[in-house]
């Protein structure tokens, strides 16, 4: 999924991510709260109207968010208080709120409210942001079976339900994780993502923590690890079942200049590249390989010029996107 943080892919318009074939995306519940406002966007139709975006939308639980404000919040038994990283303001998120939160914004899919665990962290550490993490999911889905029971709201432009995921913490520790799993399942979840991940581990733990967790969630519900990762990474745990992923790594590496390709990374301010002719990738059939050549890129990238960001963010998420359509393939092959 490209990473919609305030309502937009940065420096991608919608009409160039649905031709990339992307389907859904995701939207920052913590940003969109503060700004526009979710009474705001609940007000002009929910999000799918306000951001024009007829595809799929999926907003996280605001947790992660609050999470890296380490120094701006206070975490208790009923949620957490956080300042505004905008204006400094005080703000409260409970797990009801998040849910209210995220129905006022209308997306396909809601994350339940979860406390993320830092890394390193010892072993009370994860234990106490476990508990949170399982209380909050209870009061999560709670909430929301009980407004989607009373209100059923269906967004205009799919009319389908809201469906709501829960999120498996437990820091490092594989048995808090499975522990953690097999609670979120008795819950009975629209779906389970593995969440606290990427967050400064070895790239072998992270895998550790995934395959510990994948056999404990049903294969006929969605698996979702959030925030990961390098195209390596992601078509690894492809294979392994996860079916949904993340990252804002795409964007992020494409405004400074790195693209992925089937020939490596290449990090196209390298001066290796003032001359070249060539496309930013020969195997690659997107609308920047067919028409634009890494001497150009560079240029824009040199020069400070808007464009640079969006040409390399467009042939980034191509990249991606075109990577898990092989997988598809791959899976629907005979």
């Amino acid at each position: 999924m490209p990473v919609g943080t305030a309502g937009a892919v940065k420096a991608v318009p919608h009409d160039v991510l649905e031709s990339l074939g992307a389907e859904l995306i995701l939207g920052n519940t913590y940003h969109l709260y503060l700004r526009p406002g979710h009474e705001s966007i609940r007000h002009m139709g929910g999000l799918h109207r306000f951001m024009s975006w007829p595809g799929a939308l999926l907003t996280d639980s605001g947790g992660f968010q609050v999470f890296s404000l380490s120094d701006l919040r206070k975490v208790s038994e009923e949620g957490v208080e956080f300042r505004s990283h905008l204006d400094g303001s005080s703000h409260f998120f409970s797990p009801e709120h998040s849910m209210d939160v995220q129905i006022a914004l209308g997306a396909d899919i809601a994350m339940a409210f979860d406390e993320c665990t830092e890394y390193p962290a010892d072993r009370s550490r994860a234990e106490e942001s476990l508990r949170f993490t399982m209380a909050w999911a209870r009061r999560s889905l709670d909430h929301f079976r009980t407004y989607r029971k009373t209100v059923p709201w269906f967004t205009e432009s799919t009319g389908q339900t809201q469906s709501l995921f829960g999120i498996v913490q437990g820091g490092m520790y594989a048995d808090l994780r499975r522990e953690c799993a097999e609670r979120l399942v008795e819950m009975d979840f629209d779906g389970y993502a593995i969440g606290g991940l990427s967050v400064g581990e070895p790239r072998d733990l992270t895998l550790e923590m995934i395959a510990a967790v994948l056999p404990l969630l049903p294969q006929d519900k969605p698996r979702y690890v959030m925030g990961v990762g390098y195209p390596d990474e992601i078509e690894m745990y492809s294979r392994m079942g996860v079916d949904m992923m993340d990252c804002v790594l795409p964007t992020r590496a494409a405004r400074h200049g790195l693209l992925f390709t089937s020939e490596g990374r290449v990090n196209i301010k390298n001066r290796r590249y003032a001359e070249d002719q060539g496309p930013p990738d020969p195997a690659c059939q997107c609308m920047v390989c067919r028409r634009y050549s890494r001497a150009y890129l560079r240029h824009l990238m040199q020069a400070a010029e808007p464009l640079s960001g969006t040409l390399n963010s467009i042939h980034n998420l191509a990249y991606y996107l075109g990577i898990m359509a092989r997988v598809r393939q791959s899976i629907e092959a005979p």
